[in-house]
């Protein structure tokens, strides 16, 4: 049994077909239940469920104020990441890049945006420590 808290997240679709193939085929992830309107996903060890939905889902105007993601520790896994998305041909809201370079908080990062107009980041943060760490600092994302 995991000792862990594991993080859940509940995210809106409207094609559970689409949500497999950007999810299981493009990202990995594997299917938990599933149901004609709703499907879990185990998202590296997380649980995000994808609930269908009637509403329209309108882009946002950028990456904020709402985007999920995963911090990887290992910059081998973060690259793994973004090299299967380029395979699969996922759709890249931002390209990979180097953020903050030279300070504590310097991490690589990637956003990648479903076919439901959700924002997905992928960050791997040289330090550690920077992850919950660096109170004095107040950079926190892009201006």
């Amino acid at each position: 049994m995991n000792e862990r808290p594991i993080f859940h997240l509940a995210i809106p679709i409207n094609d559970i077909v689409q949500a497999k193939v950007f999810y299981c085929e493009g990202l990995g992830c594997e299917i938990g239940r599933e149901s004609d309107r709703a499907i879990i996903l185990n998202f590296h060890g997380h649980q995000v469920v994808a609930h269908m939905t009637n509403e329209p889902l309108a882009p946002q105007k950028g990456i904020y104020p709402r985007h999920f993601g995963l911090i990887f520790t290992s910059q081998t896994d973060w690259e793994t990441l973004v090299k299967r998305a380029k395979e699969k041909q996922l759709n890249f809201y931002q390209e990979p890049k180097l953020r903050f370079v030279g300070q504590l908080t310097e991490h690589n990062t990637v956003f990648l945006e479903d076919p439901f107009s959700n924002y997905l980041e992928f960050k791997f943060y040289r330090h550690y420590e920077a992850i919950f760490g660096g109170r004095e600092l107040s950079a926190i994302g892009d201006r």
